[in-house]
């Protein structure tokens, strides 16, 4: 599980990092001090769990994942129990005082795995069924248009909103939908996110040289962030 530490206080990132370097399910993606940097990372690479602090400066924990819409697994970590009705009302995986002891951090981790497997279990049974449908429904211009898998070429996020473009389209399609909602959408032994903003399908890949992806008649970047799709992608590490 990729996970994320956010508190704004270093000796408790220090402590959380030690303690998480115990858990071999756990890979530590990053520390922030704040909720802005922690939804910039957030955008940048995908967090499957974040360890979180509730009172910090600007952003607090709670108003952090309430703004999430489709949120990580959650467990807060803070010295104030006052919070705990409030956090348990956000579906977190736990709610941990300061200070931390390793067994009830051990277990709090366990529980956020149970969750995270059952979740992947559920999404690969999902996916599986989704790779019999090649096809998508797409909602613009006021109609349901019905978007072949093999004819998209990649797709672009715009915000609240993606760009896809297609073999068979005169012009790319804008839909409401966010590019992470689609995403989950789309059969993952095709479609690859290789940038914030960018999903292409390899079946339409023509070359790739360093941040640039050619794919049908145009150029993509891609992004540090994403080499592990682009070598799940190539086959080869990067």
């Amino acid at each position: 599980m990729r996970c994320l530490i956010i508190d704004d206080e270093p000796l408790a990132l220090e402590l959380l990092e030690d303690n998480i370097k115990k858990i071999p399910n756990l890979v530590l993606v990053g520390m922030c001090r704040n909720a802005v940097q922690a939804i910039q990372i957030m955008q940048e690479q995908p967090v499957d769990l974040i360890f979180c602090d509730i009172q910090m400066p600007g952003i607090n924990g709670l108003q952090l994942v309430r703004s999430m819409q489709q949120k990580p697994l959650v467990i807060f970590v803070t010295a104030y129990q006052e919070f705990a009705i409030d956090g348990f009302e956000l579906d977190v995986v736990d709610y941990l005082l300061k200070p931390v002891a390793l067994d009830r951090f051990l277990k709090a981790c366990n529980k956020a795995i149970t969750i995270f497997e059952a979740n992947k279990r559920q999404s690969h049974n999902t996916e599986s069924a989704a790779t019999t449908r090649r096809f998508l429904f797409l909602y613009a211009d006021y109609n349901l248009i019905k978007i072949s898998h093999d004819d998209i070429t990649y797709i672009e996020g715009l915000k609240d909103y993606v760009k896809l473009y297609a073999t068979n389209l005169p012009k790319p399609i804008l839909s409401r939908i966010t590019i992470k909602s689609l995403e989950e959408q789309l059969p993952a032994a095709d479609f690859y996110r290789v940038h914030k903003s960018y999903i292409v399908n390899l079946n339409h890949v023509h070359s790739i040289r360093k941040g640039r992806i050619k794919v049908a008649d145009a150029e993509v970047p891609y992004s540090d962030n994403y080499k592990d799709a682009i070598s799940r992608m190539t086959g080869k590490v990067q």
